[in-house]
């Protein structure tokens, strides 16, 4: 039987990165930097004021206070976006916005709650050190500079980051495409009407949305009966130009296990157990002549998406070009629950202020608590007993609000 980390790693060894390619900033949220980006300008590009307020000399409002303003002339405005270079004679101010660039001769701004908001002479009641609210030239990033490193995601703030370094374009991973193939004659959609041993297919619409959810892309979703043939036929040669074959079901030991069957009879994939609870049963290789890597996870709703979690998160992560190590978190635990020595297990678990809890039934068909689950709570083989007070660590769920 092998451990979660060394079923991990032998869905790891079967991924690498995917091939790189170059997209407009506005279309790169999400994608995973291949390549370095280097800002082209300085941030802040000139000094510019961090306040509303009047551009002085500091040496000019010395010695002020509110008790003893002094008083300067005002010789006009700047705005932001203004693009005239003002300059700034001793013995005056200039009325100036924030993000304004700064006059030549200023050396400070005093915020406008600091003066009594004169237009044409103002009574300043503040003597500000020379550089007070200012942003000086390239303070936060000079042109030149590396802002973002190959291998982290461009989240909303990163993007920002590259659009102010006035990068148009980035070099990011290729979305990883991934198929999905739910198995079993029991099966039908949802919205069917079920005769008697009939349920609905959840696995497949669950699996594809962890797929669209993870940041990745469906190149198919299908389901099969249990017939050798047609399963072979579909994995042979799987629609879609998929990166990634997930399948679901038909992996465990009964006699009607057909994707073990199957794939056991072409070669090329393993099935094991795996010391966990849920998704003990667990498979993994590559399919056809393109050899497309395939994650063969249970048929029970509970051990399939804790397998996502535990397995395709990973190498998902991977083929986008990220560490596959997925964060962690922790939390205490706010009531006790017990584990199975020998086994890692899973626990479906809400995190809430005062800490965990089992979000409910842990039967792996049990969809209900799957569905108020915010963690996977990551109990180790040699732990038969969480009590209350124990941290415990977190795998986030993937779509959570």
């Amino acid at each position: 039987m092998r451990t979660v980390e060394e079923h991990r790693t032998a869905l790891l060894a079967l991924v690498s990165a995917l091939p790189a390619e170059t997209l407009p900033l506005r279309e790169a949220l999400g994608r995973v930097l291949s390549e370095d980006v280097v800002a082209t300008v300085d941030l802040p590009g000139f000094d510019n004021s961090a306040m509303d307020g009047y551009a002085v000399r500091s040496a000019d409002v010395a010695g002020a206070t509110p008790e003893t303003p002094v008083v300067l002339e005002v010789d006009g405005d700047i705005a932001a976006g203004d693009t005239t270079r003002h300059v700034l004679r001793p013995g005056a101010a200039l009325r100036i916005m924030t993000g304004a660039p700064l006059p030549l001769g200023a050396d400070a701004v005093v915020p406008v709650e600091r003066s009594d908001g004169g237009v044409d002479r103002v009574a300043l009641d503040l003597a500000p050190e020379p550089g007070r609210h200012l942003r000086r030239q390239g303070e936060d990033v000079r042109a030149g500079e590396v802002v973002l490193r190959p291998g982290v995601r461009v989240t909303p703030g990163r993007l920002a980051l590259v659009a102010a370094a006035n990068v148009a374009e980035v070099r990011v991973r290729r979305r990883p495409r991934v198929a999905v193939v739910s198995t079993g004659d029991e099966l039908l959609p949802p919205g069917s009407a079920l005769a008697h041993g009939e349920i609905v297919d959840s696995n497949g619409p669950m699996l594809a949305a962890l797929v669209l959810a993870a940041g990745a892309d469906l190149a198919f979703s299908g389901h099969l009966r249990d017939d050798a043939e047609a399963v072979a036929a579909l994995l042979e040669d799987v629609p879609g130009d998929p990166d990634l074959v997930l399948t679901t079901g038909g992996v465990s030991m009964g006699a009607y296990d057909t994707v073990k069957e199957v794939l056991t009879r072409h070669g090329g994939v393993d099935f094991v157990k795996v010391a966990m609870r849920p998704g003990m049963p667990q498979g993994s290789g590559v399919l056809g002549e393109r050899r497309t890597p395939v994650v063969t996870l249970p048929g029970n709703p509970v051990s399939s998406f804790v397998s996502f979690h535990v397995f395709v998160l990973p190498v998902l992560r991977a083929l986008s070009g990220l560490a596959p190590e997925v964060p962690m978190a922790s939390a205490l635990a706010a009531q006790g629950w017990s584990s199975v020595e020998g086994k890692v297990e899973l626990t479906r678990v809400v995190l809430q202020a005062d800490g965990v809890r089992p979000s409910g039934g842990q039967g792996s068909h049990m969809l209900g608590a799957l569905a108020e689950a915010t963690h996977l709570a990551v109990v180790d083989a040699a732990t038969a007993e969480v009590r209350e007070g124990d941290t415990v660590r977190l795998l986030p769920l993937v779509g959570q609000d």
